[in-house]
């Protein structure tokens, strides 16, 4: 199956006060390309970077990666904008899409590649991304649910369409990486000090 992985990247980073969280220095490197190098290296068909808010400066943290920019302009009405915006950009040879949070350092490749391989064996499912049984991220949506994310509005992404795919729900254990995104300061401290 083609698989598209949706990394967003568009944020405001408004919690993180003066600093774009996702071009922030963690272990080395901006923390964006944690998730972006670990999808362009796993099985995925193609990586597409959702980016609005300093699209510049993301775009210089990804230099070097094999990846498709789009840009959100309307990045500030929430994060279903985003996620709208590169489900729109995807062609129609793409059976589904795998969403990621640019803010998610601790994702792997191996979590990537796991969570298409039970998307295989789930064929129709959406694929979630857990952490002790607490739902997270990235989750992987089967092109049947595509109209619907494009209907979403808001800053809740499509955590609301859960409810309506109930019976299509299938979960993989991934660890705290499926919960650790970084949204303050004092989170981003507490990960460099783990």
């Amino acid at each position: 199956m083609k698989t598209a992985a949706i990394i967003l990247a568009a944020g405001s980073s408004i919690r993180m006060g003066e600093t774009n969280k996702l071009t922030t220095e963690f272990r080395g490197k901006p923390m964006v390309r944690f998730a972006v190098e670990a999808a362009v290296a796993s099985g995925v068909t193609e990586t597409v970077v959702v980016v609005g808010h300093e699209a510049d400066s993301v775009r210089v943290s990804l230099e070097g990666l094999n990846v498709i920019f789009v840009e959100n302009a309307d990045y500030a009405s929430g994060l279903s904008s985003s996620l709208k915006t590169g489900i729109e950009t995807l062609n129609e040879s793409i059976d589904r899409a795998l969403v990621l949070l640019g803010d998610m350092p601790l994702i792997t490749t191996e979590m990537i590649d796991r969570m298409l391989t039970a998307g295989d064996a789930a064929e129709g499912k959406i694929v979630l991304a857990t952490s002790n049984g607490q739902r997270g991220n990235p989750v992987l949506w089967p092109r049947e649910c595509f109209g619907h994310i494009l209907m979403l509005s808001g800053d809740a992404g499509a955590r609301e369409l859960f409810a309506r795919y109930f019976d299509r729900l299938a979960e993989v254990e991934l660890g705290e990486a499926a919960q650790t995104d970084v949204d303050t300061p004092e989170e981003l401290s507490e990960l460099r000090d783990r």
